[in-house]
């Protein structure tokens, strides 16, 4: 990751250089300190403006060079619409707009005017604007050789000119925290598997003791012995040992149940002896974008130091189709007892998934339990890429979910769990097989999970679509989107915190 733009926050004046950025509103409607640029540029904004069909609308941008009567070196026009109806997570996606639209080249100065139409933004959507800026400003390129006469560039230093500094500084701090956890989960799933194994993966992870968070790492004996067998069965195929890490952030009070974040940590993915075809098997290095989605949600809870007690517990493997892997016909026994005949080898995050959620809810029965997975290409037939598919044994906490999704742009839609899926799943020679095959793939592959939360308030989180490989947008630009960490983050916040 290079570096990212260093954020400050200043009450409004026109600055003297750099780039300038303002807004305008549909029907080129612009706000005060706009008015004034195009008052001292002899009306240039709105000369340039109607020659290039600019009207305002929502992420539309008109860059203007070198503007008379101003000292800046570029002046930076960009779209709102209809300020109506512009949702939360609008105003990170402006940011992100923003952050694009910026010219390249040696200034490193940007000013952008926190105004709309009627006056100054609210704290809360500068400070998502600058959210935008530097998760749209994050690249991936540590591996990509620069010319030795080419200088490392240097991060853009960008002010955004606010009615009141101290209250936006106030919001910037919970929001920076969130930034740093976003890019923490993009940079796991960015890099590659040859780089980031399971040992690798928890060693990033263990790293937020520095944060006060309370580390376990367990290894394979240990797992022996908790009978997580099978999770180390995903794992038997491959040299490099399996891992789970325990994150436990207690910010809340004393005794109060914790909100639990499981993730599935497939470092990569083969497809083990059922192994998956050539053809964009590079991409599952991305297989553990559940497990970047905790570490990355537990990064920005422990930087803003959350009033909540949350614990994240993943599980790293590698599934690889290794002489001593398991086969398609064998039959594992789950740490709660159950037995699974396995169909696929492919369906290996599933099988993470029941251990983990087994011990995590018989050792701290959680207020809630989330588990996030990218565990089935169905979910991308079913929903594509915008929406992660969301399953709960609780209708409440589904809407909070949801409302939380909405709210910051990691959008989720609800999936059925019904017991006419369960026979899709039941084995004759076991209790359970690992798939149920084609029809409704991510539903049986939730059916499954939930054979192992109990009577719990469960949620499972299918990402498949979301966290990895989806269409670039205003705020993510590469491989690992980070999503999931803005959701999480959020409905901690909004439900756990006094």
């Amino acid at each position: 990751m290079v570096s990212v733009p260093t954020i400050q926050f200043r009450p409004v004046e026109l600055p003297a250089s750099g780039t300038l950025v303002v807004f305008a509103a549909d029907g080129m409607t612009l706000g005060e300190s706009a008015r004034r640029a195009d008052e001292a540029s002899d009306g240039l904004i709105t000369a340039a403006a109607e020659a290039q069909g600019f009207k305002g609308k929502r992420f539309a941008t008109l860059t203007i060079p070198l503007p008379r009567g101003l000292s800046a070196r570029a002046l930076v026009v960009v779209g709102l619409g209809d300020v109506a109806k512009l949702g939360e997570a609008d105003w990170a996606k402006l940011g992100g707009t923003v952050a694009g639209a910026l010219p390249s080249g040696p200034d490193t100065d940007v000013t952008v005017f926190a105004e709309g139409p009627e006056g100054a933004l609210t704290a809360e959507q500068a400070a998502d604007i600058a959210l935008g800026i530097v998760l749209r400003s994050y690249t991936f390129d540590i591996y990509k050789k620069k010319p030795s006469d080419e200088p490392d560039p240097a991060p853009r230093a960008v002010t955004l000119c606010v009615a009141s500094t101290a209250a936006v500084e106030a919001r910037w701090q919970a929001v920076e925290a969130i930034a740093a956890g976003t890019m923490a989960a993009r940079d796991l799933v960015n890099e590659p598997a040859n780089v980031l194994g399971p040992v690798e993966f928890a060693a990033r992870a263990a790293a937020l003791a520095d944060l006060g968070v309370e580390i376990t790492v367990m290894e394979p004996a240990e797992l022996e012995e908790l009978d997580m067998k099978m999770l180390l069965g995903v794992a038997q195929g491959s040299e490099r040992p399996a891992r789970v890490v325990l994150m436990q952030w207690k910010g809340g009070a004393e005794g109060a149940a914790p909100v639990a974040l499981v993730g599935k940590g497939v470092v990569f993915d083969t497809g083990g002896i059922s192994i998956k075809p050539a053809g964009g098997m590079e991409d599952m290095k991305g297989d553990m974008g559940g497990a970047a989605a905790v570490v990355g949600t537990m990064t920005a809870i422990a930087k803003r130091k959350a009033k909540a007690n949350v614990i994240g517990i993943i599980g790293l493997v590698e599934n690889m189709p290794d002489g001593k892997a398991q086969r398609p016909g064998d039959i594992v026994r789950s740490k709660s007892g159950q037995t699974v005949e396995i169909i696929n080898t492919d369906a290996e995050g599933r099988l993470v998934l029941g251990d983990l959620l087994t011990y995590t809810i018989d050792r701290f029965s959680p207020a809630v339990t989330i588990d996030l997975a990218t565990l089935t290409g169905a979910i991308i037939v079913a929903l594509g890429h915008f929406h992660a598919g969301l399953y709960a044994t609780e209708d409440d906490t589904a809407a909070k979910l949801l409302a939380a999704g909405t709210a910051t742009g990691d959008q989720v839609w609800r999936m059925p769990l019904s017991k006419d899926y369960d026979g899709l799943i039941d084995s004759k020679v076991a209790d359970m097989k690992n798939t149920g095959g084609r029809s409704a793939g991510s539903i049986t592959a939730a059916q499954f999970l939930k054979r192992y939360v109990g009577e719990t308030n469960w949620v499972h989180i299918d990402l498949a679509g979301t966290a990895m490989g989806g269409p670039t947008t205003e705020i993510s630009r590469t491989f690992g989107s980070g999503w999931g960490v803005r959701l999480l983050e959020r409905y901690i916040a909004d439900n756990f915190e006094g």
